[in-house]
């Protein structure tokens, strides 16, 4: 859809909040091995009432793991302690995260677009009466709580708007703590005390042995374990990855095979870099790197539709990817599988079971792991930026990225308020496409419908910097694409306008809603639909800045127009005269809320 959008409220139904339990997106891992250390220091750091603690160390030293483990035994010694788990790798997954608070808690307010949805939590929190633990994980930019946090929001109920002011330092609560995962130990220091620094490096012996076991099994030379967990310089998902590698070939495969292979990888990579550069967080990066190659090499070439699959899911936010984004594609090209309209043949069937097969060949080699909710996926960090390189040295970035941008865009729909579920579970992913600007006329076009109606969905829950930044990528690429006067061209300008009145930046958005208007009523004639919608939207604008006279005589134009053209009846008529009767009263009672 690219049709003209206009704005109405929904009364929210009375709800009732559960009670405390562990809100995690991931589940309990059976294989996890007890750093009985760093766990106890994680125990008496986060035991402080109002403490924050933060884990810091590299890319898949096992932060993450622990931090779960931890919740899932919160719980169990404390069954009335909520546990919270807050996505905060970028702004996009921060927020969906909060939302998904405020909608496992039933927040009142939650989703009236005029309210705060970071107040709202954090509100929620500070009048909570049971204790509770919110676990930020792979936090990388401390601005984010800074930009979240320490400002004044704004609570609108059904009938009266009300300030909420921050309470103290961040999330500073008697009855609650805050843990973080991070890699950068300065940004840490931003947001904890030193004292709440807890460094996570890699397993010792004892502790790599044993998770190698849990992963193989103990029918292996311990010696050759044992030197190989040492070639892995102790990394948990470097162990992992190589368990997993070997067990999906044991009948032929051994740890003395892969010990050789990692051995002479780890040997190529160090004489690519010169002296200098041997540090021990480049030793340890590199086994990273290197596991990630010996899988994929061999997932290359005994099943490349695998690899294709993870091509392609790389240009997705490497959290939350939906399956049934994947079922749209599985490895194809645009121009084979245009819609999704074959799924119910026999070829549904096979793309299907092709699927699975792929999905299931990447989480048993460890690219990727399947979330609680069954309905996700997720990518290890490193996986996705090696794959992400290895498609650019190969000269493919630019071919995934538009099969990305088609797919997406394909899925993404309108975000009115009965898409908003889906819109939510999609907008991370939206807003990295938007940072992958594709090449050619017809992926740009997609890539801008895309970024429209991602900025529809932005605007309607009120998040109004991500839906001008948005509405600004679409309306550049359709004035490329499409011209100055196209109606989709228009469209974009609007939602822009729109967008710059829910900033406030009212004087900017009157003049683009009056651009659009104008072009409207020349191409199409004033009584058209499109053309009402820009006179319903600017005499909204007129309103926010005050000018109320001005406000009810366009309105009371368009009220006219529409009941002539739609009839008396229809949704947009009504929500016209709904307004126009507010702002009557107000006009004649000022005092009156509306």
């Amino acid at each position: 859809m690219n049709s003209p959008i206009n704005i109405t409220l929904n009364l929210p139904p009375v709800e009732f909040p559960p009670i405390p339990s562990v809100v995690i997106p991931y589940s309990r891992d059976a294989c996890f091995v007890d750093r009985s250390a760093t766990f106890y220091e994680i125990c008496q750091k986060c035991a402080v009432p109002g403490s924050q603690t933060a884990l810091v160390g590299l890319s898949g030293v096992g932060k993450s793991y622990l931090a779960i483990e931890y919740a899932f035994r919160t719980h169990e010694r404390s069954p009335g302690t909520w546990v919270f788990w807050v996505i905060a790798s970028n702004a996009a997954r921060f927020e969906q995260s909060f939302r998904d608070i405020a909608d496992y808690v039933r927040i009142r307010g939650r989703r009236n677009p005029r309210n705060d949805i970071f107040q709202l939590v954090y509100c929620w929190l500070w009048e909570s009466k049971e204790k509770w633990i919110l676990i930020f994980d792979d936090l990388r930019d401390v601005g984010l709580l800074n930009a979240n946090a320490n400002k004044e929001g704004c609570l609108a109920n059904d009938l009266e708007t009300t300030t909420i002011k921050p309470h103290g330092h961040r999330f500073h609560c008697e009855r609650g703590s805050v843990l973080f995962t991070m890699r950068d130990k300065e940004e840490a220091r931003k947001t904890v005390q030193q004292c709440g620094i807890i460094n996570v490096g890699p397993m010792d012996k004892a502790q790599a042995f044993l998770l190698f076991e849990k992963k193989l099994g103990s029918q292996m030379s311990r010696n050759d374990v044992a030197e190989l967990v040492a070639a892995l310089r102790y990394i948990p998902l470097a162990i992992a990855q190589a368990a997993a590698h070997i067990s999906q070939r044991a009948s032929y495969y051994s740890v003395r095979h892969y010990l050789e292979k990692i051995k002479w990888y780890n040997h190529e990579t160090a004489a690519s870099h010169d002296g200098s550069q041997r540090t021990q967080t480049r030793e340890l990066k590199n086994c990273l790197i290197n596991t990630w190659k010996i899988s994929f090499d061999y997932i290359r070439k005994i099943q490349p539709s695998t690899t294709n699959l993870l091509s392609f899911m790389s240009f997705f936010d490497r959290q939350g990817i939906p399956a049934v984004l994947l079922r749209s594609q599985n490895g194809r090209s645009k121009e084979e599988h245009p819609d999704d309209k074959e799924y119910g043949s026999s070829a549904s069937s096979t793309n299907s079971d092709r699927l699975r097969e792929d999905l299931a060949m990447l989480r048993n080699y460890c690219f990727i792991s399947v979330n609680a909710d069954g309905t996700t996926c997720e990518m290890y960090a490193i996986v996705r930026l090696m794959t992400r390189k290895w498609l650019q040295a190969n000269n493919e970035f630019d071919r995934w990225n538009q099969q990305f941008i088609y797919h997406l865009n394909a899925k993404f729909p309108a975000g009115e308020h009965q898409n908003w579920q889906v819109c939510q579970a999609f907008f991370a992913h939206a807003m990295s496409a938007a940072y992958q600007k594709p090449e050619g006329w017809q992926s740009l076009a997609e890539w801008a419908t895309l970024m429209y109606h991602a900025a529809w969905y932005a605007l309607a829950k009120g998040s109004a910097t991500d839906a001008e930044k948005l509405a600004a990528k679409s309306v550049k690429a359709r004035r490329m694409a499409l011209g100055e006067s196209h109606k989709y061209t228009l469209n974009s300008v609007e939602m822009l306008g729109l967008a710059y009145n829910l900033r406030g930046r009212w004087g900017p958005a009157e003049e683009l809603l009056r651009q659009v208007m104008e072009m409207r009523r020349t191409i199409l004639g004033e009584r058209h639909p499109e053309t009402l919608t820009s006179m319903n939207n600017i005499a909204f604008t007129l309103d926010s800045k005050a000018y109320l006279s001005t406000a009810i005589a366009l309105m009371e134009r368009c009220c006219q127009l529409r009941e002539a053209v739609l009839g008396p009846r229809h949704s947009s008529t009504i929500s016209s005269l709904q307004a126009l009767g507010v702002w009557r009263a107000k006009r004649v009672h000022p005092d009156s809320r509306g």
